[in-house]
């Protein structure tokens, strides 16, 4: 047996890397855990690909993974995305196309200012009437009382057509309330809610903000609404209970959740919530696209009234209604609503054709506070606030508080501090 100096590796490397079988185990989300399946033909590595190898000076392989020996694939936090979900493209009347056209509109727009108030007055009026000495609001609403909320319904049509959309584009169609009892949309504007209860008449998740809004919180109130307070965990655990209660029960109108759980500019599609999957029924996805040219529709980062007075001086508003298939969750998904979420994420932005982010609601509280403090580029001051809360179990409110504090040292334009404050 030779004699090994010091210098000597305990193993000697063979002379040439031998193929090597790979078991890849894919985790179906469609399936069971137990339904696991290995990669057929097996992975054959070759020494002259250099997957993650580099040599070095003395011809020995070596990796920056140190965990390549187990055949892992290291660990890496994704990077963020530049993509601002919140932006509104035509926040400002530009170019003379634009301007000639509101002028050439004005008239329209009064004529449709008094449609959309006469239209809000007879559907307000009629559900009041239908709400009229109903108290028991655990139960669904009488029958009689949702044909009397028919008017309502038909007024919110005629809202749609005062706001530039004369007809609207519609693929697909909606499943059976027994089948989907769940549904799902992407949420770019303030029409969506008018739109889908114009068609569907559901039962909606909505701040408890809402109910304050004069005339449109009565009219929430007739939706049978599930009011939540997305601060609240106790208020969101009861909502949650609310959705399966409902979602369970045949008689309760099919209930429409938003899960970004605020509106984008279409461009993304955001985390998504989870209320609408811990219950484990069918959902049925529904996306919405705004087709535009000058015009950018969403309600991103711009003010109600500007983005009322666009649409009253637009010729037509295009919208386009896609029902997607039913999503089975699998008896896996039904315990783990993160996979059915994700499941559900992924077929609506592939649809949409969007990217998906880690954006939430908590980056539009920290845009809207970079705004109020004045900040020259609000928007650089968002950090996928779904993502940092996983990592970092900071909360939204607590990220917005660091935001106050960091930018109460006055940094530079660049974000940096000249000198700390204590």
């Amino acid at each position: 047996m030779a004699e090994l100096d010091i210098t000597s590796p305990l193993l000697s490397s063979p002379s040439s890397y031998q193929p090597q079988t790979v078991l890849t185990v894919h985790d179906d989300q469609d399936s069971e855990p137990s339904n696991l399946q290995s990669s057929l033909p097996t992975t054959i590595l070759h020494q002259n690909h250099n997957h993650g190898r580099t040599h070095n000076e003395n011809g020995h392989h070596s990796s920056p993974n140190p965990y390549e020996f187990l055949r892992s694939g290291g660990f890496s936090v994704p990077a963020s995305t530049t993509v601002d979900p919140f932006r509104n493209e035509t926040p400002f009347i530009s170019g003379i196309y634009e301007v000639i056209k509101i002028v050439l509109c004005l008239p329209i727009a009064l004529a449709r200012l008094v449609l959309f108030g006469a239209s809000l007055v007879v559907g307000y009026m009629a559900t009041k009437v239908a709400l009229a000495g109903w108290r028991d609001k655990q139960n669904p609403m009488p029958k009689w009382r949702c044909r009397l909320m028919w008017v309502t319904r038909v007024c919110a049509r005629f809202i749609l057509f005062s706001f530039g959309y004369h007809w609207i584009r519609r693929k697909g169609k909606p499943a059976p309330r027994e089948i989907a009892p769940v549904v799902v949309s992407n949420h770019v504007s303030y029409i969506e809610p008018i739109f889908y209860f114009y068609e569907l008449f559901p039962t909606i998740v909505a701040s408890e903000s809402h109910d304050s809004i004069p005339f449109v919180g009565t009219i929430i109130r007739a939706m049978q609404v599930i009011y939540v307070n997305r601060f609240s965990p106790t208020s969101r655990k009861n909502a949650v209970n609310e959705i399966k209660r409902r979602a369970s029960c045949n008689v309760f109108p099919r209930v429409l959740l938003f899960p970004e759980g605020t509106t984008t500019n279409g461009k993304a599609l955001i985390s998504f919530q989870l209320g609408a999957f811990i219950a484990g029924h069918p959902i049925q996805p529904i996306i919405v696209r705004y087709p535009h040219v000058h015009f950018d529709q969403s309600w991103g980062f711009i003010s109600l009234p500007k983005l009322m007075f666009r649409m009253f001086t637009q010729f037509h508003n295009f919208m386009e209604v896609e029902y997607l298939p039913l999503i089975m969750p699998s008896d896996h998904q039904k315990q783990n609503a993160v996979r059915f979420a994700e499941r559900t994420g992924r077929a609506m932005a592939s649809a949409l054709n969007v990217v998906q982010t880690s954006h939430s609601y908590g980056d539009l509280m920290l845009l809207m506070k970079a705004a109020q403090l004045q900040q020259e580029k609000p928007w650089i001051y968002m950090v996928e606030m779904a993502r940092i809360e996983s990592l970092y179990h900071i909360s939204s409110l607590e990220a917005v508080d660091f935001l106050d504090k960091f930018l109460s040292m006055n940094p530079d334009p660049s974000s940096y501090l000249d000198q700390l404050m204590f």
